[in-house]
């Protein structure tokens, strides 16, 4: 395929690297043009080029701006009706999308992460797209919703992330204290973690997981008690996202 990037950072190079081998033509834009030249040095078959040129010379086009700059740089783009358009941009809800990007109606929000660049990135997507499913399906899970509300969802819990990783570094200095060896105790932490998450966790696998570090009185009960006040900071947190992201509490309110 004919694939256009406009926007050049972190989320770009992560989508870019995990196409590396389907011999796509890649066009992305200058904008960051340290990384552009990066990325045009490091794949093979990706051009650098002005953004009405990105639009022109491809077929499927992502868009990867900060959406205060993307009201800006979008309008008056050469898109076309027979062109896919995959947005990967916070607080850009798809009928402004529509607007901007006005013939093409194939229109869809994805969801990507940086580990992408890997594979094994969930991928949660509004509307459903067969071409995301082409380009990415192989290697990540591609997740389809119900609704743009659904998938804003996903975009809250997105930012469990931050808060997982820094308790888990908390926990790293722990142990680093008592060891003396900080990148063993990191080692340890993160290997520990992955091997209780599936690949592609079934319904009820975490819930059987943590069932099974349970034991009354064990160290993992214990510490679980400790910290069970974070679980009403986590959801009031997540709470905290409604009115930015369009969602309705459990009460029914915005």
């Amino acid at each position: 395929m004919r694939l256009g990037f406009i926007g050049t950072g972190e989320i770009t190079t992560a989508l870019v690297r995990g196409l590396q081998g389907q011999d796509h033509q890649i066009l992305v834009s200058p904008r960051n043009a340290d990384v552009a030249a990066m990325l045009a040095a490091e794949v093979p078959g990706l051009t650098v080029a002005p953004n009405p040129d990105v639009v022109t010379g491809s077929d499927v086009v992502f868009l990867c701006l900060l959406a205060r700059t993307a009201w800006e740089v979008l309008p008056g783009l050469p898109f076309r009706a027979d062109q896919t358009i995959i947005s990967v941009m916070v607080d850009a809800p798809l009928s402004k999308l529509r607007a901007v990007c006005a013939p093409a109606t194939d229109i869809a929000i994805t969801i990507p992460l940086p580990p992408i660049a890997g594979g094994g990135c969930p991928l949660p997507v509004y509307p459903a797209s067969s071409v995301l499913d082409t380009l990415y399906g192989a290697r990540n899970l591609i997740l389809p919703q119900p609704s743009e509300a659904a998938l804003n969802a996903h975009l809250g819990a997105s930012a469990l992330c931050s808060p997982i990783l820094d308790q888990l570094l908390t926990a790293i200095d722990w142990l680093a204290a008592h060891t003396g060896d900080a990148a063993q105790a990191e080692a340890y932490i993160a290997a520990m973690i992955r091997g209780y998450l599936p690949e592609r966790a079934q319904q009820g696998e975490l819930a059987a997981a943590l069932k099974s570090l349970s034991t009354e009185g064990g160290l993992n009960a214990t510490l679980r008690a400790a910290m069970a006040p974070a679980k009403d900071a986590l959801r009031h947190g997540l709470d905290g996202f409604h009115a930015r992201l369009g969602l309705t509490d459990t009460k029914g309110r915005t």
